[in-house]
This record gives C-alpha cells, structure tokens and sequence, in this order.
C-alpha cells in the first residue's frame, strides 16, 4: 500500500490534464489519469511521465461518464490507500450554431462534461471523508461566466461546473474538503487547434499579454489551488491573461 498521496485527474492524456499530472508527478504523488486514449495519446502520457519524474503512473483507458468504469478505477483507489487530490478535467466542446445542434450532441456535451464531474466526486467524497481531508479542482473555462456565441452548450455546462463548485465547497466544508475550480482562457490546446491562423492571431491581440497560456501554466495553477491553500474553497480562478 502506497503512504504518497495520490491524485486522480480526468482526461489526463494531453493538453491540461496532462499539464496538471506532470505538476503533481513532479512533487513525487502517486498518479491516478482517465481518458479514452485516442490513437494511444494516453499510454504515451504514462510513458513520458515516467520518464521526465520516475513518477509511479496508472491509467485507465475509458468513458469516465461511464457509471461502472468511474467506481472500478475508486475501488483500486480505495484498495491502495485512497485518495488526497480529485481533478476533474475531461470535457468536449462544440462550435457551431444551437439551432443546429442535435439533441444527441447536446447531451453528449453535458454527459462529459457534467455528469462525469458528479459520478467522480460522488466515488471521492467517502474516501476523502476517511481521511478528515480531501481537495477537489475542477476545470472551468471563462465561458462559464462570460458564455460565448457558437459555443452555447460549452459554456452552458462551464457555467455547472461552478454552480456546482459553489455547492459543493459549502456541502463538504465541515467534513475538511476543500473544492474550488479553475476557469481557463485561450490555452495552447488541441482544442483550440481548430482555429486558423488569421484566427488565433486575431484572438492573441485581444489577450493584454499577448499569447495563448501552456498546458504546464494550467496544470501549475491546478496543483497550487489542489495543495496550497489549506483557506481556499468555493472559488473560481482565472487564468486566462487579461482577457476577460
């Protein structure tokens, strides 16, 4: 049985998520990643893990809006010490009109984006309550607050995200559970990869500083939020360099 912390973090293959594992890996916690491994993207994850911080790394290849996949990665939690640190990061977006958009892809959007949210923190918060303890992040984006045309679904469930952070740092408070989220800005991710770039250039010169923010400054900002602010909880923090 393992005394490091642990950490398990959602859609954890690339981009944030994987940002935010490197963060915890390099501070030597144990690694618990979920994602649905796309052309292998989250065994090689593992891999550079290892690699870059001797970090000790499980996977789990699945749907993590998936009721069973979700309790069978906490029951091997459970069984090996149980868990310090939830980050809650997979999500999915869709450009395109409302008027256009299926009901089957709307709720797509919020069955991964916020029912996965529930299912994970549902199976963290016994194991938090064993230990008195327990920090959960959850991944935001400043279109939960602000909303954005042509992403209506998006920033619906981004605007959840938060109620639901709200909610649930006032619910686990008094057991000793910390919950707060971080809403990210235009980040250097894959999805964002569908911009052009006269696009990118165009939404780069609204940024005051200038650029697009890194998976490693999200993932930083995650582990800061999850570790160092024993005070914190209830809030939404913003990364997104002077945009909004």
């Amino acid at each position: 049985m393992s005394t490091r912390k642990s950490v398990f973090i959602t859609g954890a293959s690339r981009g944030i998520g994987l940002g935010a594992a490197a963060a915890f890996a390099r501070d030597g916690w144990e690694i618990y990643v979920a994602a649905r491994n796309k052309d292998g993207a989250l065994d090689r994850a593992k891999l550079a893990l290892q690699d870059q911080f001797s970090a000790s790394v499980h996977i789990y290849s699945g749907d993590v809006s998936d009721e069973a996949f979700v309790e069978g990665i906490f029951s091997d939690i459970k069984a090996a010490g149980g868990l310090d640190v939830l980050v809650n990061n997979a999500g999915v977006d869709y450009y395109g009109l409302l008027q256009d958009m299926s009901l089957d892809k709307w709720n797509e959007i919020f069955r991964i984006n916020i029912t996965a949210m529930f299912l994970t923190c549902r199976a963290a918060i016994p194991l938090f309550l064993q230990k008195g303890s327990g920090s959960i992040v959850n991944v935001s984006s400043v279109w939960g607050t602000h909303g954005a045309s042509t992403e209506a679904a998006y920033s619906a469930t981004k605007g959840a995200v938060n109620a639901l952070t709200s909610a649930l740092a006032r619910e686990l408070g008094p057991s000793g559970i910390r919950v707060n989220a971080a809403a990210f800005g235009a980040i250097d991710t894959d999805m964002n990869a569908v911009l052009s770039p006269a696009d990118r250039k165009a939404l780069e010169e609204e940024i005051p500083l200038g650029r697009f923010g890194t998976p490693e400054e999200s993932g930083n900002l995650i582990y800061d939020i999850a570790v160092n602010h024993p005070y914190l909880t209830g809030q939404v923090i913003t990364l997104d360099g002077g945009w909004m």
